[in-house]
């Protein structure tokens, strides 16, 4: 199971290329607005780890997802946890939340 940051540029590819196919690393940078070079040293990385195949042809680079085990996490799972966790808190208060007396 490979485990990708939720926000991350990492997250928008993955995702991407699961919806896509064929996808060339020029149309990845124009639907994801991000630089041509900052797509491919991504993409390399994940080429290193065996997640993709890079396709180079003479004009352009084919990418090819290989792996389909991803994991999802980050902050935003965390803050979802905690919300339901204080949520819970008020509930076992009776929800009276007027003027304390003493």
């Amino acid at each position: 199971m490979i485990e990708i940051t939720i926000g991350s540029l990492e997250e928008q590819i993955i995702k991407f290329l699961r919806k896509t196919y064929p996808v060339t690393t020029a149309e990845l940078s124009q639907k994801l607005r991000v630089s041509r070079r900052e797509i491919e040293w991504i993409l390399h990385k994940f080429q290193v780890k065996g997640i993709v195949k890079l396709e180079p042809l003479p004009d352009i680079t084919y990418v090819r997802l290989l792996r389909n085990d991803f994991l999802f996490v980050g902050p935003k799972q965390q803050r979802k946890i905690m919300k339901q966790a204080t949520d819970t808190k008020k509930e076992e208060n009776g929800g009276y939340e007027g003027i304390m007396y003493s």
